[in-house]
């Protein structure tokens, strides 16, 4: 690993455990449930993606939380700021981490495939 992504590492390390903390500190309680699952940095640090867990969220909801978590993105970068003293913070966008569902589904598949082939091999 190199020593850049070492750093980029580390940044995104960081924005996990502080994301969290500041969505904590609003007043709008949905925002307080919200899992925070990885944080993404891209490569020049100017932009961070943050995945959130959707738990068993209807599609409504999630259009809400999101709506939600736009207007709270400039208090959350204030909040990164002041707390690790940074000149600038990198541009959040929330989104829901779907790809927990879809490995589920994969598993889901995989499992009905073992036991088709495990009924045809019986016969």
């Amino acid at each position: 690993m190199t020593e850049a992504q070492i750093k980029l590492k580390r940044t995104e390390s960081v924005l996990l455990e502080l994301v969290p903390k500041a969505l904590g500190q609003m007043n709008d309680k949905r925002l307080h449930e919200l899992d925070i699952l990885e944080v993404k940095c891209s490569r020049g640090k100017s932009d961070a993606k943050v995945y959130i867990n959707p738990h068993q969220l209807s599609a409504q909801e999630k259009r809400d939380y999101l709506k939600l978590l736009r207007n709270a993105r400039p208090i959350v970068e204030t909040f990164v700021l002041k707390d690790q003293g940074w000149y600038r913070c990198p541009t959040f966008t929330f989104e829901f981490d779907e790809q927990l569902e879809k490995s589920k589904n994969i598993n889901d598949l995989f499992s009905k495939i073992a036991k088709r082939n495990k009924g045809e091999e019986e016969v």
